[in-house]
This record gives structure tokens, C-alpha cells and sequence, in this order.
């Protein structure tokens, strides 16, 4: 019987072809709203989570600034003072303390002068770490050694910076030399893999920086607990800086590994929110679009409906052939918007990766996919509701004197 039912909704909708197609595209565009923009929010949320997993789970980072206002933390200029530091260090829990500073300066490699942003890290006591937990990974060359004016390089610089660099060769940052002893493997954004890093002790040198820095890590010691940690990092920054400088009040955010990533994974989800609820906009017209055809639809077949209970079709029988074709325009809908929202998300993909702008892979999970298919079917078959049940109250009589 619903093998019947499909034909005839098959039919209907070959009748009307016009209606048909312009009915279906108003779904596909809102289902390709929904599904390009999920597609790519669930990639760079997936990109982002990958990179903090990089990351061991027991180091904590520390940033001054409120999480809040984290873009003035990085582009105003504030800073963890050398107290903060040594506050960090003494911090119950703390097995070590790794400061990062960063600073853009011009570089010169082979008569080429570009501005780049060079990261001063300790390598002497943190190299292990930015080995082990940070994933930082040699691909060619070795580590700097520490006092000696030696970088290593992202795994753009040699690739769109500077073509063709190569290790044991010179580059001069503000004048001074320095041999390229080593080449990263790519950390996975733009931002880290167009970087030089030194030995902070030597950035220190070239850019004349206090020991004062814009982040740092903390080593979580064995037997504590990260988030113990956290809370007596908190606490002894407090008590420094209210001793030191009067101040009651925080300007410092203090987070684990685990928190970072339930932050990240809660932007995110608030992203994709954002995005149905905008795209919604677009589903709801062609929804509209859906019932407005099935409305026209009842009204013109209107005798055919008075034919069909005349020879003792049911009112289900009705709703049930209505419905299917309504769903049918959904899933057509669903369909087409499914394959261009992730043929976007692809070529969106593929276009990042190419400029190396970021490493991004947009999501094309069976989640996604159901949830295209099945919202698109669904929102079909309530819009083509009420035309249904309209259609199934009909009287025969009615409607077979309808002209």
C-alpha cells in the first residue's frame, strides 16, 4: 500500500514539474546554509580541540587578562611581570615554569627582508616539553643551542616566507646573525607555522624585552592534581600582586588543558546555535514554499480527491499520499542542499589549505548527513500537514461537483 502511495505521489509531483523544482529549491538553499556552515563549524571546532589534545593534561596555561577581553590580552600589550613569574614558580604543585614571549621583527635571508614573528622560548629547561607536550617536531635539522644565536623555523617560513631556505645558512634579525639549525613540522595554523623561535635569553638580547612575558606554561609536579594546581596558582598571583601592588582584584586567567577545551567546545556550540537559528530564516520560507504548493495542489485535484473516497479511499489514505509527497520535496530538498553545503565546505577546505591560512577539514560526519536528510524529510511532511488533513475532510459529494 505505501508502495502505492509513493507512485501516486510521484506522479502528482511529474505533473506539476515547474511547482515542483522551484518548491524544492527554496529547501535546498536552507538546508545548504545549514549543512556548509555546520560542516565548517564542526571542522574548526575539531581543529581547535586536536590542537589543545596536542598538549599534555598536565600543564596549565597562564595569560594576563581576563578571558573575556583575550584580544587585548595579546594585542595590548599586557604582561606577566618577572613577580608573576616567580609567584607561578612558587605555587605548590609546580613542577616548572615555562614564560613565552613573542615580538614581530624584520628578518633578512639571502638579500630578502620581511617583518616576522619571532617567539622567544627557554629551551634550556623546556625543550622536552615543547618536544613531548606541545608537539613541537623536528623535520629536518636539530634544536638550537642554548646561548648560541641559533632559530628554527616554522614549517611555512622556508615554504612562502623565505623559498628556499634552508638549514646551516645565515638570516639576520635587526642586523644580528643567526644560523637556521632546524625546520618544524607543521603545528597546524598559519600563525605558528610562520614562525622563527629562539632561545628567550637571546630574544631578550635582539629586542630588548624585560623578563617579563605574554604567556606561559606551568608543569604540573607528580602526585598533584591539574585543577589543584590551577587554584594555588590562582591563589598565590592574588596574594603577589595585593602585596606587591595593592591590587584585590584578578587581571589574570589561570586554565587547564580540560577547561580550555570545554571553553572551546562551548564557543562552538554556541556558534552552531547561532548558525541554525539564522539558517533557520531560510528553512522556514521553504517550508512556507512546501505548503503553499501542497495548498494549490489540494485545491486542484480537488474532484480526483472526491474520486478516490467515492471508491472508498479513507481519510488516512488521504493524509497518508499528501504527507509522502510533501516529504518526497523535503528529502529532494534535503538532498541537493546536503551535496552543495559540503561540496562548499570542501572547496572552502581545500582553499585554506592551499594558502596555508589554516588546516582546517570540514566535517562531513553521518551525523551531519542524517540530520540534513532527516530535518529536510521531516520539515516536508509538517508543512504538507495541514494541506493533508484539508484535503481528507472533503465530503465526496462536495467534491465532485468542485469545478
Amino acid at each position: 500500500m505505501i508502495k502505492e502511495y509513493f507512485k501516486i505521489s510521484l506522479r502528482n509531483l511529474r505533473t506539476r514539474p515547474m511547482r515542483s523544482w522551484l518548491t524544492i529549491i527554496g529547501i535546498v538553499i536552507g538546508i545548504f546554509l545549514i549543512i556548509s556552515l555546520l560542516s565548517l563549524s564542526e571542522g574548526i571546532k575539531s581543529a581547535m580541540l586536536q590542537q589543545l589534545r596536542m598538549m599534555g593534561k598536565d600543564l596549565v596555561m597562564i595569560m594576563p587578562g581576563e578571558l573575556s577581553d583575550i584580544l587585548t590580552t595579546f594585542i595590548g600589550g599586557l604582561k606577566l611581570t618577572e613577580d608573576d613569574l616567580k609567584a607561578i614558580e612558587k605555587a605548590e604543585g609546580v613542577n616548572l615554569v615555562v614564560p613565552m614571549s613573542w615580538k614581530g621583527e624584520v628578518m633578512r635571508y639571502k638579500g630578502k627582508t620581511k617583518t616576522i614573528l619571532i617567539y622567544g622560548v627557554p629551551l634550556k629547561e623546556s625543550k622536552e616539553i615543547f618536544k613531548t607536550d606541545i608537539g613541537w617536531d623536528l623535520a629536518e635539522g636539530r634544536w638550537p643551542i642554548v646561548g648560541k644565536r641559533e632559530i628554527i623555523v616554522g614549517d611555512l617560513v622556508p615554504k612562502d616566507i623565505f623559498p628556499g631556505m634552508k638549514i646551516e645558512t645565515q638570516a639576520y634579525i635587526k642586523g644580528k646573525q643567526f644560523e637556521v639549525v632546524g625546520i618544524l613540522k607543521s603545528l597546524g595554523s598559519k600563525q605558528d607555522d610562520s614562525m622563527v623561535a629562539l632561545d628567550l635569553d637571546i630574544f631578550r638580547e635582539i629586542t630588548g624585552e624585560r623578563k617579563d612575558a605574554q604567556f606561559a606554561f606551568a608543569k604540573v609536579g607528580p602526585g598533584f592534581e591539574t585543577e589543584e594546581v590551577v587554584e594555588n596558582i590562582k591563589d598565590q598571583l592574588q596574594e603577589t600582586r595585593k602585596r606587591k601592588r595593592g591590587e584585590d582584584l584578578p587581571s589574570f586567567t589561570v586554565l587547564s588543558n580540560e577547561k580550555m577545551g570545554g571553553i572551546v567546545n562551548d564557543i562552538m556550540s554556541l556558534i552552531q546555535v547561532a548558525i541554525f537559528s539564522i539558517a533557520s530564516i531560510a528553512i522556514v520560507v521553504g517550508g512556507i514554499g512546501i505548503m503553499n504548493t501542497m495548498y494549490t495542489s489540494v485545491h486542484e485535484r480537488t474532484r480526483e480527491i472526491g474520486i478516490m473516497k467515492a471508491v472508498g479511499a479513507k481519510n488516512k489514505t488521504i493524509v497518508n499520499i499528501f504527507l509522502i509527497e510533501s516529504g518526497i520535496v523535503g528529502l529532494i530538498g534535503g538532498i541537493g542542499g546536503v551535496g552543495l553545503g559540503i561540496g562548499l565546505a570542501k572547496m572552502i577546505e581545500f582553499s585554506l589549505s592551499s594558502q596555508g591560512t589554516f588546516y582546517l577539514k570540514a566535517s562531513a560526519s553521518p551525523q551531519i548527513l542524517i540530520f540534513g536528510l532527516g530535518f529536510s524529510f521531516l520539515l516536508g511532511c509538517l508543512s504538507g500537514f495541514f494541506p493533508a488533513r484539508r484535503a481528507a475532510k472533503f465530503k465526496p459529494v462536495d467534491a465532485l461537483r468542485y469545478e
